[in-house]
């Protein structure tokens, strides 16, 4: 069994991603019939269908595409953290079509301009209905606002935070510090979880190997250990840079065969309960 635990589908005619460039290869559909023979073709089984956009009713829809589609097993969405009623529309969602799939929120973090945004009272009211209802926060940072990824997780020992992507650490430029630090001191709490995501989205395009991405890797391995790292194959975002088979055969080859295991399959089944 082989989970990928972090990718994305959009219909541009249901609605633009405006974070998409005008001219870029990905301003186009990607639907889960474009996901699928892919998936199924590097022994992909299970999937987690993540937010893109910050629209309320891109949940319902993601929600709705797992109940129809054996392949997605778990739904990332997102709803407004600060909205007074928030515990209220995390139930109300997980009465909708598919809404038992619903196993955690994103917000777009790295777009925020406060660094501290995730400590904000406001914030720190959603994120305690999050863990009230057994949801996970999937984290989307910049590397300068990873100490306060680090305080919220600190503060809130019951919910469970997820660090997509690495934290995107400055990949193209080959720098480790302060990212490195910072990555260090999230992992020692217990209640946070990394996936091995997006990093050839960080690469110089034009002259990278997969030497470039294995100190990054191997330094959250280190830190978080397998048991707390899971494959994400950041698809469709990115195939400007590699493939879907591409993305996960340099994940394997970064990593232990004998964690394998871990990496590939259970941490993500636990974390979300899929």
């Amino acid at each position: 069994m082989t989970v990928d635990a972090h990718h994305h589908l959009w219909d541009l005619s249901v609605r633009d991603q405006d974070w998409i460039a005008e001219g870029s290869p990905l301003r186009r559909d990607f639907t889960v019939d474009d996901l699928t023979p892919q998936a199924r073709a590097a022994g992909v089984d299970r999937t987690v269908l993540v937010q893109t956009v910050t629209v309320a009713e891109e949940t319902p829809e993601f929600l709705a595409l797992a109940a129809a589609n054996d392949l997605i097993a778990g739904v990332v969405g997102w709803t407004d953290l600060t909205r007074m009623d928030v515990a209220d529309e995390l139930a109300r969602l997980r009465e909708l079509p598919g809404g038992r799939y619903l196993k955690g929120i994103r917000h777009q973090v790295q777009g925020e301009p406060d660094p501290r945004w995730l400590l904000r009272a406001d914030v720190h009211r959603g994120l305690t209905a999050l863990a009230a209802a057994g949801l996970v926060h999937d984290l989307v940072v910049l590397p300068h606002q990873l100490p306060a990824c680090v305080e919220a997780a600190a503060s809130l020992p019951g919910l469970t935070f997820v660090l997509d992507h690495l934290g995107k650490p400055p990949i193209a430029a080959g720098a480790l510090e302060p990212w490195a630090s910072h990555v260090r001191a999230l992992a020692a709490l217990p209640n946070t979880v990394c996936k091995l995501s997006g990093m050839v989205t960080e690469v110089d395009p034009a002259s990278w190997t997969v030497d470039d991405l294995r100190p990054y890797a191997d330094t959250v391995l280190e830190a978080f250990g397998p048991a707390r790292l899971m494959f994400g194959s950041d698809w469709p975002v990115c195939t400007p840079t590699a493939s879907y088979g591409e993305v996960l055969d340099i994940a394997r080859r970064l990593t232990d065969p004998g964690a394998h295991g871990e990496i590939f399959e259970t941490t993500a089944v636990r974390v979300y309960d899929l």
